[in-house]
């Protein structure tokens, strides 16, 4: 069943708990499809007046902030041993070049890292722990996610809101269009990090040979 066709299935109330929820849990680090949901049921609140598009967008920001918060506080509890039982999981997306390149990137756009992060789907997922476990500065995390959900929580709603309101039969399908972008954009991204990784991997021994 389509996404779209399933949220009309159920109340409104439900629809802004969903939303909140599994961007809530998408940014604390599970990988849930949260903007595939958002985009459906800011589609939907266009074509029912049941689903208010303004506490949409407020259910959906308050899960971003909420939910890259509690990942911020669980990468700053479980710190390094953290990032290496990651990295014996999941060796491809978290070994130690990985987490080299994840942490200069911290390191040289701090508060932007995490602005950003916001509309990346694999930054959307891993910047609130990695912020945590690289202790960025509360404050400064706090901004940057509660600016990253505003803009991109309530940009995406109000967008594909206004858009269903002029062009309802082709936003049918753009929950697949979205998924299939998200999907390609997310491969894209892991590529472009694992060339990084590698160049620093290969780098690195240099660098001590030098040293020596």
């Amino acid at each position: 069943m389509h996404v779209q066709e399933w949220l009309d299935t159920i109340p409104a109330v439900a629809i802004y708990a969903l939303v909140a929820g599994v961007i809530g849990f998408e940014s604390l680090g599970i990988p849930l499809p949260g903007e595939i949901v958002l985009v459906s049921a800011a589609l939907l609140s266009s074509q029912h007046g049941d689903v208010n598009p303004v506490v949409l967008g407020i259910c959906a920001t308050a899960g971003a902030v909420i939910g890259d918060s509690i990942g911020y506080a669980i990468g700053r509890k479980g710190g390094r041993p953290l990032l290496a039982k990651l990295g014996r999981k999941f060796p491809k997306h978290f070994g130690p070049a990985h987490i080299a390149t994840a942490e200069r990137s911290f390191e040289k756009w701090g508060m932007w890292a995490v602005f950003i992060g916001r509309f990346i789907a694999l930054l959307r997922i891993f910047a609130g722990p990695l912020a945590g476990v690289l202790h960025m500065p509360y404050w400064k995390f706090l901004t940057a996610n509660f600016l990253g959900g505003i803009v991109w929580a309530g940009g995406t709603t109000a967008v594909i809101y206004y858009l269903g309101i002029v062009a309802e039969d082709w936003l049918k399908r753009f929950s697949y269009v979205g998924l299939g972008a998200a999907v390609l954009f997310g491969v894209g991204s892991m590529l472009f990090m694992k060339r990084r990784a590698a160049k620093v991997a290969a780098a690195e021994p240099e660098a001590v040979v030098a040293g020596d």
